[in-house]
């Protein structure tokens, strides 16, 4: 079947508008109509019209106070010198809180303020003034009093009030019913049996559960094949019993997506293709006078452009108005190109490091979806912009709780698996916490404390002159930061093979073979050092290594490219042996340390973590579980300057 072809890569605010203007000239931004429904069921619905009081709340002059109902002329003159004694049912009446205050009485006294001299008789030695501890009618709400206006999203405390004054049903926007299709011959539900190539199904539960935060009715259908007639019929029986269709993916230019095609032979096509990044391959439709939209089959662009293209559509359905996204201003901690024509979503992770919020880029890839569960906020890079420096103030729309932010603690540098066991076990001792890593690399580490990016750098460098690690580069570097480095681990660095070792790979010497598949770390990591000294020893010139310039940020990745046969080798750390079932050739044991900026050392958070490498029992044996570490040093100080 032909390919298709994007029939517009417009800009996002002219595509916004024209979306907009599309959906009310069909009809489309009309909200839905009201449904009585009972106030007990009522919470996170949207009023239909203004509410207002149908009794006063309290109906009743209530007492406030245990004690006992009086009238205040009753009390004058009384004091210490001069007590006045009543008389019960006739001058008070024995009352607790929230009873009816007998219609001759015009206050109350608390118990603990009166002094029975019988059954009958009660001394007091104070006056009291009018309505004294009485919850007078409608002191709370008065009868007609406007209790919620049109538009309103329902709370907890809402309910209160509305049932306080006798009010048992409400009328509120009738949930709009979004269907979510999802589309794929390679999709599998959750449980099933993989084969390769198959992709397991999860993006109709991501969409989905948007939709519902934001107050819908949102449905799943059974996935579709990659046949138009398949998806024909889907989108047409949606269409009938919905009030809005998503479907997911299918909507770019392969020869399998054919949602464009489909939506245009049943409806209209308002566009094709919007210059974003990711997202780009959004498809706005209309069809029998419903909204269709086709999504990008990969997560982070089709949660994107839900935001972008479904929440104001959402709203208006609902008749309400969500506040706009909350947002932050940071200093970028690297620079960041951008494509110029092209406007850009960047996930970036935040934390405050002294008295700057720092942003970090995350990954960039549409389908990285751990990217977007650790990011912090978007960046917007603007379509006429090539790039920002770092350094830069920008503008961050947040996906996290400020406060949460507040209390993150930045790590960067080395990758290492004991951050995911420290991360888990700090949040634990103290849930305000949170340890966000960035795999950069030793020397980005180190680069990220010289220019005061992080709190902590994660380091295992071996200078090859003397053998030492970490302390020759931090003198280099670093040489005016006052710092401690501490000891995480020792652990063992080695040649990740395939289980049973099937090309008879003993060392570094087996790189040079051509048939030998190999997988770098990045730039400035430690692991690529140690590869760069062990070919060099060999005199073996990275361009004989099939696969040198092939590069992966963390041990794990590496790991997986072996385990999944897209490479024979790579050097890693026994824990990824270990995790994915690898075979492991040892090359050398190193120190991986903490660099830590003195002016930290009193911050909670790095007290915490601290305390959890050096007293935590589990976060030792959790760690002797992964293979291949020595704690002997661990939370030591090994250099102090």
């Amino acid at each position: 079947m032909d390919r298709n072809i994007y029939i517009d890569n417009m800009n996002l605010d002219e595509a916004l508008e024209l979306w907009e203007h599309r959906l009310s000239a069909a009809g489309c931004l009309t909200a839905m109509d009201p449904e009585i429904i009972a106030v007990d069921q009522a919470l996170g619905r949207i009023t239909a019209e203004p509410v207002f009081a149908r009794l006063s709340s309290p109906f009743y002059n209530a007492a406030a106070m245990d004690g006992i109902g009086v009238c205040f002329q009753d009390t004058i003159g009384a004091g210490e010198a001069t007590p006045v004694r009543l008389s019960l049912h006739q001058q008070f009446e024995w009352v607790n809180t929230g009873n009816v205050l007998p219609d001759k009485f015009d206050a109350v006294i608390m118990v603990e303020d009166v002094q029975p001299i019988d059954d009958n008789t009660i001394e007091i030695i104070a006056p009291v003034t009018p309505w004294k501890h009485v919850r007078t009618i409608g002191e709370d709400i008065v009868t007609t009093e406007l209790i919620l206006p049109d538009g309103h999203r329902i709370r907890p405390i809402d309910l209160g009030a509305l049932l306080a004054t006798g009010l048992t049903e409400i009328k509120v926007q009738k949930m709009p019913a979004v269907l979510v299709i999802p589309t794929g011959s390679e999709l599998v539900q959750p449980g099933e049996p993989l084969q390769p190539g198959n992709i397991i199904e999860f993006n109709s539960r991501v969409l989905a559960g948007y939709l519902i935060e934001w107050g819908l009715q949102a449905e799943r259908s059974p996935i579709v094949t990659d046949k138009p007639a398949a998806l024909k019929k889907a989108i047409i029986d949606a269409v009938d019993r919905y009030d809005l269709v998503i479907v997911n993916a299918g909507a770019s230019a392969g020869s399998r997506d054919h949602t464009a095609g489909v939506i245009e032979e049943l409806g209209d096509i308002v566009l094709h293709g919007v210059n974003i990044k990711p997202g780009k391959p959004v498809i706005l439709g209309i069809v029998k006078g419903k909204p269709v939209i086709g999504l990008p089959g990969y997560t982070i662009s089709a949660v994107i452009t839900l935001n972008l293209f479904v929440r104001n559509l959402a709203d208006t359905l609902l008749g309400m108005q969500s506040p706009p996204a909350k947002t932050l201003k940071a200093t970028l901690a690297r620079p960041l190109s951008s494509k110029l024509g092209v406007e850009e979503f960047i996930r970036v992770k935040l934390g405050q490091v002294g008295d700057t919020m720092m942003a970090t880029p995350a990954g960039r890839g549409a389908g990285a979806v751990m990217s977007l569960v650790q990011a912090d906020g978007f960046l917007r890079v603007p379509a006429h912009s090539e790039g920002i420096g770092p350094g830069e103030k920008v503008k961050i729309e947040l996906l996290r709780d400020e406060h949460e932010i507040q209390n993150t603690l930045v790590f960067i540098g080395s990758h290492d698996n004991i951050l995911d066991v420290l991360a888990n076990l700090l949040h634990r001792q103290r849930p305000i916490c949170r340890l966000s890593s960035a795999h950069v690399g030793s020397m980005g580490g180190i680069m990220a404390i010289k220019r005061s990016e992080a709190h902590l750098a994660g380091t295992h460098l071996l200078d090859e002159e003397t053998g030492e690690y970490n302390i020759p580069y931090i003198k280099k570097f670093l040489p005016d930061i006052p710092l401690q480095l501490i000891n995480l681990t020792y652990r063992e660095q080695g040649l990740l093979v395939p289980r049973g070792n099937p090309l008879d790979i003993k060392g570094f010497q087996d790189l040079a073979r051509r048939e030998v598949r190999f997988i770098n770390r990045q730039r400035g990591a430690g692991t690529r050092l140690l590869t760069d000294m062990h070919l060099g020893r060999l005199g073996i010139n990275p361009e004989q290594v099939n696969g040198y310039e092939r590069e992966e940020y963390t041990h794990m990745n590496v790991a997986s490219a072996i385990a999944s046969n897209n490479v024979d080798t790579g050097l890693a750390i026994r824990a990824a042996a270990v995790a994915l079932g690898l075979d492991f050739i040892p090359v050398a044991q190193e120190r991986y340390d903490i660099i830590l900026p003195k002016a930290f050392l009193h911050d909670p958070k790095v007290i915490a973590l601290l305390q959890t490498i050096r007293e935590n029992e589990e976060f030792r044996r959790t760690v002797a579980g992964l293979g291949g570490y020595d704690l002997r040093d661990c939370g030591m100080v090994i250099y102090e300057q």
